[in-house]
């Protein structure tokens, strides 16, 4: 079957329509159920009708073990419909969970805002909806004309009094939605806004804690909560309304239908089992709606969930997993680069031009705030707002397939971030351990000796975010990790920060060994002595490149000015 155009808008909508069959076996099974819910009428008709007046007992006997295997089909029809949604709710969160991660991965890496626990929030949002009294009610809802039918059967007034009251339940749906919709979701961005705050300053305790800042942020943590408190508050407040007023109309129906019935059977014209079965087939009409009418802020939490989620697959796609490319040689190329970041009138790089042969070490020097951090992340391709040409070997970084492309890159941050788990594992990425090249990284990063003094040696835990290492351990595991596989293009940003001159004797030690392999190396840097192992020299002020060439030639150039204005 062609799938038809609404349902090619996004990968949600694809893998939600993949499911159509799924749906059209709940659908039969609810057709089941809901055909089977006319049993209770059909019942008390017979009993009031017709048992009650020839008093037979092998009649009665009869219609009951009818009606409880009826029952039983009709239970086993919840229960299938039921069972198929969960399965089919799991199936999905298989199918999209990868994807999500991936999607919501890229999207923080872009500074879109977006982070991983909230679009993992929204599928299951999504999930839960499905497999819920919500999706339910959607797919009881086409029986309820049924039911009226059948009430207008039993008596024409019976069929009016039943579709007023659907038509005061459907309108109160509608006023819910529309006015829920946005106190709801200012709720929910405010809540998320507080969360973000305070989980993004938890990671920073030890710093809040000795500089005695927990009661500042505590202070606008405090104004953030208040706020989604007033909001959620508004938003409750509402809906509880709506609820009570819900459950007025409910209990209104019940009585005045039985009221109705009663009267017609004074005329003449209802049977008492009519008027009792009359009744229970109305509540059964309005239920769907009254369910729908329930579960209505459900299904807007799974509406902007969707809407949310829908707009982060199709924003950040899949990558092509077919697309192989050649190991690259670590020729590096920027032509005319622009990095910018939100906020700043003024690009944080502007108009980068420069040709870095394979094999090459450059050192980038320049003041604090000249934009080097900027360049090692436009280097590698993680740097989100970036205009011009970053090519690897001629062809765009952006091109490639990260997960291809990743090992053949390494990066040393300022911000070294290690993670939970053993030495091994963060030196080898978390991927496959290869001890051998895990080893000679280490020996690389001048770590061996170091690691091996540890208690459990290359397996012992680091901790979260290796806040069981000092500053310079980690920085030497974050060095090997960024040399371990021997890729071709190792950026190092400000990689001596945290070393002690032994630490550094080893980092320069390991930059020659990576030139002697023919590996592109930039150490960025404001330390002078580290022009030593380079071969070029690019030095950055105010975001541009003031000079780049040989290392020799650069040094004489800005000797030059300096020899010049010394006295004769």
């Amino acid at each position: 079957m062609k799938t038809p155009e609404f349902f090619k808008r996004s990968d949600l909508t694809s893998t939600l329509w993949s499911f159509r069959r799924e749906f059209l076996i709940v659908g039969a099974f609810s057709m089941v159920a809901n055909v089977l819910m006319l049993t209770p009428t059909l019942y008390m008709l017979q009993v009031y009708d017709r048992v009650l007046a020839s008093q037979s007992e092998l009649t009665l006997i009869a219609m009951s073990l009818l009606t409880l295997f009826l029952f039983a089909v009709m239970g086993f029809a919840e229960w299938m419909r039921s069972r198929l949604l969960v399965s089919t709710g799991v199936r999905l969160d298989e199918q999209l969970s990868t994807q999500v991660f991936n999607a919501s991965f890229e999207a923080h890496l872009s500074q879109s805002g977006t982070s991983p626990s909230r679009a993992f929030g929204d599928l299951i949002q999504i999930r839960q909806f499905l497999t819920g009294n919500g999706i339910f009610a959607f797919f009881d809802a086409p029986w309820a004309p049924i039911y009226m039918a059948v009430l207008f059967f039993l008596h024409p007034w019976l069929g009016v009094i039943g579709v007023v009251f659907a038509l005061i339940q459907a309108a109160l749906a509608w006023f819910g939605h529309r006015h829920t919709l946005a106190p709801s979701e200012a709720a929910a961005k405010a809540g998320a806004e507080a969360g973000s705050f305070l989980q993004s300053k938890l990671r920073n305790a030890e710093v809040l804690e000795s500089m005695g800042m927990v009661r500042n942020l505590q202070v606008r943590w405090a104004e953030r909560h208040q706020n989604h408190l007033a909001r959620s508050g508004d938003a409750q407040h509402l809906t509880h309304r709506i609820t009570a007023w819900s459950k007025f109309i409910r209990y209104a129906q019940q009585s005045l239908a039985l009221g109705a019935g009663a009267l017609l059977v004074i005329d003449g014209q209802l049977s008492p089992g009519g008027m009792i079965a009359a009744n229970v087939l109305m509540s059964r009409a309005l239920a769907p709606i009254d369910m729908m009418v329930g579960s209505w802020r459900q299904f807007i939490g799974m509406r902007s969930a969707f809407t949310r989620l829908e707009q982060l697959l199709l924003e950040y796609p899949p990558r092509d997993p077919a697309l192989k490319r050649v190991a690259p040689a670590g020729q590096i190329t920027l032509h005319q680069v622009f990095a910018s970041a939100p906020g700043r009138l003024i690009p944080i790089l502007q108009n980068i031009n420069l040709n870095m042969p394979a094999g090459t070490v450059t050192a980038v020097l320049g003041p604090s705030g000249s934009g080097k951090s900027t360049l090692a992340r436009v280097l590698v391709g993680i740097w989100p707002d970036v205009s011009g040409e970053v090519l690897i070997d001629g062809l765009p970084i952006e091109g490639w397939n990260r997960v291809e492309l990743g090992p053949h890159i390494g990066y040393l941050p300022q911000d070294i971030e290690l993670f939970e788990g053993s030495i091994a594992e963060n030196i080898a990425r978390f991927g496959t351990v290869d001890p051998a090249q895990v080893i000679e990284a280490a020996q690389s990063a001048g770590l061996h000796d170091m690691i091996l003094r540890f208690p459990k040696g290359y397996d012992t835990p680091i901790g979260e975010a290796g806040n069981l290492l000092s500053g310079g351990q980690r920085q030497r595991i974050g060095l090997a990790r960024a040399i371990y596989g021997n890729p071709v293009l190792i950026v190092l940003d400000e990689p001596n920060a945290n070393l002690d001159d032994a630490g550094e004797a080893a980092l320069f030690k390991t930059i020659q060994q990576l030139k002697a392999k023919g590996r592109t190396v930039f150490l960025i840097t404001h330390r002078p002595a580290a022009v030593a192992v380079a071969d070029r020299i690019v030095i950055l002020r105010d975001g541009q490149v003031q000079a780049d060439g040989p290392r020799d030639a650069v040094i004489a150039a800005l000797q030059a000015p300096r020899a010049a204005a010394l006295p004769a």
